[in-house]
């Protein structure tokens, strides 16, 4: 059944409004692509999912969120983890002082099933080659891709239902988010993996998704599948990084779309 946010307004401090009436979809199988600028509400929207609204005083005051049917609005994020959803924060957060092995098993803090465990470190290593000559590496000392590798490795071994990756290239030199993406792309193929992406480089994610979002200003401004984000003129212009005549342009030759609206018309 998969993920669904249905009319969702999100407040902080009881004063702030930073989603307005978003509604948004994320069926079993298929990765979807959140996209916007930066305060956009992509991160609130995160965290409205996990659970983790409440750390920052944030809180779902109206609409719902549901996974595999059952209600998780302000939902307790221990329990939305025990559902299988998985979120891989901003900003490589590792755990700096435990090894890599340590951090790995972490993941699979709720799991009792040792061969399966086991099993599944095997299929880590499968997809990031690099990570068993790290094993006892302080993750601290890890480079940022290695990050990278690290913390999807580690949601991977809690057997997520539905993977959530924020902003996962961020920092990153161009080739490791080539190959970042590749292999995400590779997971959602082979485990037929539910993901749903923020991220800033948009031409790598529209590239592996199913289907699309856009926010602007907390809302939903537009949305479709892979062929439609890369063909509309809007995104070729605000996120892919060309113009109708196929050549690349600077955000300051054209207008801000909230000017132009041609979003919403």
């Amino acid at each position: 059944m998969g993920l669904t946010l249905s009319n969702v307004d999100v407040v902080y401090g009881g004063v702030i409004q930073v989603l307005r009436s978003t509604n948004l979809e994320v069926p079993d199988g298929q990765m979807v692509v959140l996209l916007g600028s930066n305060g956009a509400g992509k991160t609130t929207t995160l965290k409205a999912i996990s659970g983790l609204l409440h750390a920052d005083l944030g809180e779902v005051t109206a609409g719902r969120i549901s996974f595999d049917g059952e209600d998780i609005t302000n939902g307790d994020p221990y329990e939305i983890f025990g559902r299988g959803i998985v979120q891989v924060l901003e900003g490589r957060k590792v755990l700096e002082h435990l090894t890599v092995e340590q951090n790995l098993m972490v993941g699979a803090h709720r799991r009792a099933d040792q061969k399966a465990v086991k099993a599944d470190l095997d299929r880590v290593f499968h997809y990031f080659p690099r990570l068993p000559a790290l094993m006892k590496r302080t993750a601290g000392y890890l480079s940022g891709g290695e990050m990278q590798m690290l913390l999807i490795g580690r949601a991977l071994m809690a057997r997520p239902k539905l993977l959530i990756l924020d902003e996962p290239s961020m920092g990153l030199a161009p080739i490791l988010v080539e190959q970042l993406f590749q292999i995400i792309g590779r997971i959602r193929r082979e485990e037929g993996l539910t993901v749903l992406l923020v991220e800033q480089n948009a031409r790598a994610a529209i590239a592996q998704c199913d289907y699309g979002y856009v926010m602007d200003g907390g809302r939903i401004v537009l949305h479709g599948p892979r062929a439609q984000l890369e063909s509309n003129q809007d995104v070729q212009e605000f996120y892919l990084g060309f113009s109708g005549e196929d050549r690349r342009r600077n955000f300051r030759e054209v207008k801000h779309y909230r000017r132009r609206k041609r979003w919403l018309g």
